[in-house]
């Protein structure tokens, strides 16, 4: 509750305003704000902290782990259940207890090391806790290079040279304020069988983002993490770009050139949990089980078989938010996808949860501590880079998720649209798209919180994994392999196309303020994603995009690419997702939906069969009318059944009232756009 200028009343906030449903929980909106500033108060020791206090706060990094002083280096560990420490690597051979380090305040150890006995840049290092008389061998936890030794498989970190600072060429940058997202993983994303590299990507597959029209990439598994098949979920050092891809130089010259193509780059951040392996990562970093995550099954998540934080503790708090201040002075991000966001918000993760009324949202399930963090991280990020964009993935449709904290929410720029592509999935698998209700779809579509934007999307890399299929391949299976040919007759593949680009259309146009895509699903990518395993003899086939596909002009792949682009160039020039739709016709018995959206009209047919020769659509006002873009293009695979030269003119018609009549082909969605009427002499 906040005061309101006269006295004795009391103003709710924006949130229960804009949604008046949450009126019964006005307290636990209140509860946000206090509990924020009460932990606002305790980390940085002011009841009325400034933005700089935060920035000041969350910078770590510059603090703990390895800095180079003249002649060597100096390191600084956070480790309070040790009882002593020690760092070993190559400058001593190993030895374990060669270098002890001092213990200062509040549980911080700290070594300076200098001259000929000095780790020099390159050399390994592994920080040694003792505790209870055992010595534990352990990954620094702010290391910015962890590596795998190809011999013993030991994790260890690699000293880099800080020293010489890469020349960004960015300085003029500004992030896209609506996201068209180009998801993708660095590892996967070549068409070799193999790990790609971060050079390969800034050369191979940043023009290709660009020439789709996506002015964001959002990239996986950055944040480094010791099993492959994980998709980088499973995080174990924080502060270390990933060494499978190249060196962080490396990294931070593909986020330069995307800049200089004014692609804004996001980073997949994974905050809500930890990967539990013993000695690479923050587990049992110091010994104890409570030094980062919480104890017991509240430090444990049953269905990932990872470790929760501690966001309750000013020590983690620090950790966390200081890693976001890192990716983005020191690697120039523009923001986060957080990963797990529901996972975060709930004691019981949301697992099982279909969040069918309110109260769910603020009862006794919800972890206040999570909400307070994800309130600070926002505000964090936001203060380094005004512009900067924050995405929570979270299906549980959290009240107030992209509202500013001062209206009560939680301040995140855009929320997922997670339904969305299960809606897809579960309509392509049960029902017969002959039976498909226009209706459902356009709701299903447009049914989010209002003043609460969204990334719409059809499908991203969860439906493209192994154990599900990606809308394209379950609408073609093993035809994929077989009739795709420009000159192969196959109704499966037609079919496949023709729905494919409506789904995509529809989506785009409808589902949010923003878009997203994962990389080679634009031009229908056939088979799954499985990284090497045992299972399948640690094979690379399913663990890459295979972009021939999309250049052989034999094949229809490229068709659908060409589509996507289009699509996108359309909608961006437009401007659309900054505007609303109307719907202005849905015909269940005839399959068709029609609704405007900016000053275009779509017309969605999506009837297996039915043709219509002169389909009425109706008008709100006068005006001529040329479809701009149709999915039945020749050189999108289509059967160019319509004239795009033709002009309609919407004019009053008997018993139908103001509109026009057009030809609407079966599985067919135009895109109309208004024209200036013509001069009449």
């Amino acid at each position: 509750m906040k005061e309101s200028g006269r006295a004795g009343m009391i103003m709710a906030y924006k949130i229960i305003e804009k949604d008046p449903w949450l009126a019964p929980y006005e307290k636990d909106i209140a509860l946000r704000e206090t509990l924020l500033n009460k932990t606002k108060k305790r980390l940085l020791g002011k009841a009325k902290p400034t933005k700089k206090d935060l920035l000041d706060f969350a910078n770590g990094h510059e603090y703990f782990g390895f800095h180079p002083i003249e002649g060597g280096f100096v390191y600084r560990e956070w480790a309070p259940g040790a009882d002593a420490m020690y760092l070993t690597g190559d400058f001593c051979e190993w030895d374990i207890t060669a270098c002890s380090m001092t213990r200062k305040e509040n549980g911080v150890f700290e070594i300076t090391l200098q001259g000929e006995n000095a780790p020099k840049v390159g050399d390994f290092v592994q920080a040694v806790i003792l505790r209870g008389g055992e010595y534990l061998r352990r990954v620094p936890s702010y290391a910015t290079r962890v590596v795998q030794d190809s011999k013993t498989y030991l994790w260890c970190a690699q000293l880099e040279d800080t020293l010489s600072p890469y020349a960004w060429r960015d300085a003029d940058f500004v992030p896209t304020k609506t996201p068209l997202i180009y998801e993708c993983h660095i590892g996967m994303a070549q068409d070799k069988y193999g790990v790609g590299t971060y050079e390969e990507f800034r050369l191979n597959i940043l023009p290709r983002v660009k020439e789709l029209g996506y002015n964001t990439i959002q990239i996986m598994a950055i944040m480094e993490h010791p099993y492959y098949g994980s998709f980088g979920y499973q995080v174990s050092n924080f502060f270390a770009p990933s060494s499978r891809y190249g060196k962080s130089e490396d990294l931070k010259r593909l986020i330069d050139t995307a800049h200089s193509m004014g692609i804004t780059v996001l980073l997949d951040v994974v905050h809500s949990h930890a990967v539990k392996n013993v000695g690479e990562g923050l587990n049992l970093f110091d010994g104890t089980e409570y030094q980062y995550f919480r104890e017991g099954a509240r430090g444990y998540h049953p269905a990932w078989d990872t470790k929760l934080f501690d966001y309750g503790k000013s020590e983690v708090l620090h950790f966390l938010l200081s890693n976001l201040k890192y990716w983005m002075d020191i690697f120039h991000f523009d923001g986060f996808r957080f990963d797990g966001v529901t996972s975060m918000l709930y004691h019981n993760h949301g697992l099982g949860e279909a969040f069918t009324n309110y109260g769910m949202y603020f009862s006794q399930n919800t972890d206040t501590e999570a909400v307070t963090y994800l309130q600070l991280a926002n505000e964090l990020v936001h203060t380094v880079n005004p512009r900067a964009l924050t995405v929570a993935e979270d299906m549980s449709g959290m009240p107030g998720m992209c509202l500013p904290i001062k209206e009560g929410g939680i301040g995140f720029d855009y929320r997922l649209a997670m339904g969305v592509p299960d809606f897809w999935i579960k309509l392509l698998k049960e029902v017969r798209d002959e039976n498909w209700d226009v209706g459902h779809i356009y709701h299903e579509l447009t049914n989010r919180r209002a003043g609460e934007k969204t990334i719409g999307y059809a499908e991203s890399h969860d439906q493209a994994l192994v154990g599900d299929k990606t809308i394209m391949f379950r609408l073609c299976d093993a035809e994929m392999y077989s009739a795709m040919g420009k000159n192969t007759e196959s109704l499966v593949i037609d079919r496949g196309m023709a729905l494919h680009k409506m789904i995509r259309l529809i989506t785009a146009s409808l589902a949010g303020e923003g878009y997203l895509n994962f990389m080679g699903n634009e031009f229908g990518h056939p088979e799954w994603i499985d990284f090497p395993r045992e299972g399948n003899g640690w094979s690379y086939h399913y663990c890459r995009r295979q972009w021939h596909l999309c250049d052989d002009d034999s094949l229809r792949f490229g068709q659908l690419f060409d589509f996507d682009k289009e699509m996108i160039t359309l909608l961006q020039k437009k401007r659309l997702f900054e505007k609303s739709a109307r719907q202005i016709l849905c015909n269940g018995n005839d399959k068709v939906l029609i609704y405007e959206k900016g000053d275009l009209l779509f017309a969605f047919n999506f009837h297996p069969e039915q043709s219509y020769e002169g389909y009425f659509i109706p008008l709100r006002e006068f005006a001529d009318y040329q479809v701009l873009f149709s999915t039945d293009d020749c050189e999108f695979g289509g059967k160019g059944r319509v004239d795009k030269a033709y002009r309609y003119h919407g004019s009053g018609q008997k018993d139908r009232g103001l509109g026009f009549y057009c030809y609407l082909p079966a599985r067919t969605a135009l895109v109309f756009g208004k024209k200036k009427p013509k001069c009449k002499k």
